[in-house]
């Protein structure tokens, strides 16, 4: 519970958050995007390569940066539902093409050099709370507000439930795909432009197990991989689940290499008692139904 401690697990947990929320979005919609990773470090890749080597003002390169990871998500929502693939085909070979990239421009070493006056979005505080942790906040309360409040947010979860049956009442299922993709884009651009602001550098390493964490978080959170259940609030919540048992295993002393395992037996096991839960609520349905069918003839009867 000391001070530096909280504070490097609330800078942590920012990034958890960000990607956490990003992923809950596109489960509720049905898909995946295993690219989050390899498109934060190729943005960030980009955007301190404009920094550094081509002069741009280091505020205009981490919007560009986060801009780009937009577009690198809709990239992967045009090949989704352009081309009717695989989600998680798709952005499993779109992860290679980005990390590739990233490594060919970098040569696997480092851009260092970055701008001092964009560390303090990485670095700083804003009375007492890490930057990116307000960030992260921010972006976690205007996903919220959209499934809450807007048309697209309902589309989401009608297409999560039913895909066909949204195009059949009328919904652009594609385009909200798209959009979906792009948004996620966005925000995995943005978290690795964060980061690059807290390392003082752009490394093809950023964003290497946000993928698989983002997911474990949101079935910890309680949203279902089949889509149409649960919220980014969830997400957010099983982001914070995985953060702490991280920080605990950091601080227990425990070999870090330990941490994947632990997370995917919590994914597991988060998994199992959704699944347990789906079959019981299912089997009193079915008693429900039973039950119902067998009182009928009485009913006729009296």
């Amino acid at each position: 519970m000391t001070e530096y401690n909280i504070q490097a697990l609330v800078r942590d947990l920012a990034f958890a958050v960000l990607i956490a929320t990003a992923m809950s979005m596109l489960l509720l919609l049905g898909e995946l995007d295993l690219s989050v990773g390899a498109n934060a470090s190729l943005s960030g890749v980009l955007a301190g390569t404009l920094m550094v080597q081509h002069g741009v003002p280091a505020f205009l390169a981490f919007v560009i940066g986060a801009l780009l990871g937009g577009v690198f998500g809709a990239i992967n929502g045009i090949l989704v539902a352009g081309l009717r693939l695989n989600s998680l085909v798709v952005t499993i070979g779109m992860t290679g093409v980005y990390s590739g990239i990233a490594l060919v421009l970098t040569k696997g070493k480092a851009i260092t050099g970055i701008p001092e006056e964009i560390l303090f979005l990485g670095k700083g505080t804003f009375f007492g709370i890490p930057i990116p942790f307000i960030v992260a906040a921010v972006v976690l309360l205007l996903a919220l507000a959209v499934l809450r409040w807007t048309p697209i947010g309902r589309y989401v979860y009608a297409i999560g439930n039913s895909a066909e049956a949204s195009r059949l009442i009328g919904i652009r299922v594609d385009r909200i795909r798209v959009l979906l993709f792009a948004s996620v884009g966005t925000v995995a651009g943005l978290a690795g432009m964060l980061y690059v602001a807290r390392l003082g550098s752009s490394q093809t390493s950023i964003g290497g197990e946000w993928a698989i964490n983002g997911i474990a978080a949101a079935v910890i959170g309680g949203i279902a991989l089949t889509g149409g259940t649960g919220s980014p609030l969830g997400g957010a919540i099983g982001a914070a689940i995985i953060s702490v048992i991280s920080n605990l295993i950091v601080l227990f002393g425990v070999n870090v290499y330990w941490q994947s395992a632990v997370s995917g037996i919590v994914v597991v096991l988060a998994i199992s008692l959704g699944s347990f839960s789906a079959m019981r609520r299912a089997r009193r349905e079915r008693m429900i139904k039973t039950r119902d069918a067998a009182a009928e003839p009485l009913k006729v009867g009296v």
